[in-house]
């Protein structure tokens, strides 16, 4: 009896010692709340000054991870290993955390600088009266060109992409979303289209393009075309605007069938363990003269009014990036369609990846 007594004590200071271990360790990496904000965020996608800067200013240590997709944040976030305070998806994958329950709501009268937000870009469909999110940077899908490679052409459509005279010289991003939504917009259906008929017509229509597709690329998209390994890239807005500072010769257009008007918002996890901090955060983050230069650094187009007047004239004036309500009534936000449209939509676009030229 005596040896059984002894054996449970010594089980039960192992396991104390083993819970003690675990927490200070996830103390130190940022997984646990006092006086830590782990921020969950796309690649490059914040001035890091900023980050040293709120850290200066509450003493807050922040620990910043990143992500290159919605679905990875999504599956990371899902699996709760990690405690992140901050998360930034896009609309439909906010949508989709939303439905599925993995957010705290925010506090809107601890984020006073919300008054900042343009109200074009506040209660929007996949969060009403911004329950669950705070917009960060907004942009739109299009075309980016470079007239001294294709000659004197203007490029106004999804169907120019198609002219046998641009061969082997369109790069196109690895994202099913963006593809298949070109495909479809250019002929005439919505990018959020669920009717397999028309899914299939535009997976066709897109097997057709792969003679003048270069690549199917990531990030490096923006490498590849400041560096004219080709003349043609489908890229979202703030990609061309920074491949633009760089080479003169590139222009950007929104195709006049309509294109995708995506959103990014700052989010807090429920499994959070410092949304106090998250909260300091996002009210920092809204500051006007902080968001232009997060603006300046990111090259994305900011919600944010107030940042406008800290920024450049030529930026804000320039309809590419800051398109006036006539255009962006035309375009659409992505929706989320549902784990198994959205399977079918990634199966077409794997079949058009795997198609021979």
């Amino acid at each position: 009896m005596k040896q059984l007594t002894r054996a449970l004590i010594a089980v039960l200071i192992i396991s104390l010692i083993l819970i003690i271990t675990v927490n200070k360790l996830n103390s130190a990496q940022g997984y646990s709340g006092g006086n830590t904000l782990t921020i969950f965020n796309w690649g490059d996608y914040i001035d890091q000054d900023l980050i040293k800067r709120f850290e200066k200013e509450t003493g807050i240590k922040v620990i910043y991870e990143t992500f290159d997709s919605n679905e990875a944040m999504l599956t990371k976030i899902e699996q709760g290993g990690t405690s992140y305070d901050i998360a930034i998806p896009s609309e439909y994958a906010i949508d989709k955390m939303i439905k599925e329950n993995l957010l705290i709501p925010i506090d809107h009268s601890k984020v006073p600088n919300l008054k900042y937000i343009d109200p074009r870009f506040m209660d929007l469909s996949f969060d009403p009266k911004n329950k669950y999110s705070v917009p960060y940077f907004w942009g739109t899908v299009g075309i980016a060109y470079n007239k001294a490679m294709i000659g004197d052409i203007e490029i106004t459509s999804w169907d120019d992409l198609w002219d046998p005279k641009f061969k082997n010289q369109i790069l196109i991003v690895d994202g099913a979303r963006e593809v298949m939504g070109m495909s479809l917009n250019s002929l005439g259906y919505s990018l959020n289209d669920t009717n397999e008929k028309h899914l299939i017509e535009a997976k066709e229509k897109l097997d057709l393009l792969t003679p003048n597709i270069k690549a199917i690329v990531g990030d490096e998209i923006r490498m590849l075309l400041e560096t004219e390994e080709a003349g043609i890239g489908l890229v979202w807005s703030g990609v061309a605007q920074e491949i633009m500072w760089e080479n003169e010769d590139v222009e950007y257009v929104v195709p006049e069938e309509g294109s995708n008007l995506w959103f990014d918002n700052m989010v807090i996890p429920k499994t959070s363990k410092n949304p106090e901090a998250a909260h300091q955060f996002i009210n920092f983050m809204l500051d006007p003269e902080i968001a232009a230069q997060n603006t300046e650094y990111v090259g994305y187009s900011t919600p944010n009014k107030g940042a406008l007047e800290y920024m450049d004239e030529e930026v804000i004036s320039d309809e590419r990036f800051y398109p006036d309500e006539e255009l962006t009534s035309k375009l659409e936000v992505y929706e989320n369609l549902g784990k198994r449209m959205l399977a079918y939509y990634n199966d077409l676009f794997l079949e058009f990846k795997m198609h021979p030229k």
